[in-house]
């Protein structure tokens, strides 16, 4: 029983389908869908050079229109602070006086140790103020 060309090109796209979906590289997508592009041509009657080249061509302009939009795509969104760099610029209450060398903001909801950014600023409670660091478990505020 021999096979027709056209199901060895839809074996190879589905065999290039597996490395997309471990790695998630999307050239492999790519590739991919030239193959499917070549099935098309095989089932269609052409001969094998016009199936490698249709292969190669769609292959290849999908790479070279594709990647260019996605990477611009992919470097568009805002980075997503997370953990302190989260709290770093937000505003805090004080609840007990914060000077240079100690004092508890309320940040986040949560009640934090603070000190001051400048040693000579003092914070009294209720007054607002921005967190500009956090110093290990101690957030420097002005």
């Amino acid at each position: 029983m021999e096979i027709d060309a056209w199901v060895w090109w839809l074996i190879g796209a589905v065999g290039l389908g597996i490395p997309l979906v471990l790695t998630a590289m999307p050239e492999f997508g790519m590739f991919a869908a030239g193959a499917v592009c070549a099935a098309v041509v095989a089932a269609l009657g052409g001969g094998i050079v016009a199936q490698v080249l249709v292969f190669v061509a769609v292959s290849v302009a999908l790479i070279a229109v594709v990647r260019p939009i996605a990477a611009r795509h992919r470097g568009d969104r805002p980075p997503h602070a997370t953990g302190i760099d989260a709290l770093k610029g937000r505003q805090a209450v004080v609840l007990e006086r914060v000077d240079g060398s100690g004092g508890r903001i309320k940040l986040a909801g949560e009640i934090w140790s603070a000190r001051t950014l400048d040693s000579d600023q003092t914070f009294e409670p209720g007054q607002q103020v921005d967190v500009v660091d956090i110093d290990g478990a101690t957030a420097v505020v002005m």
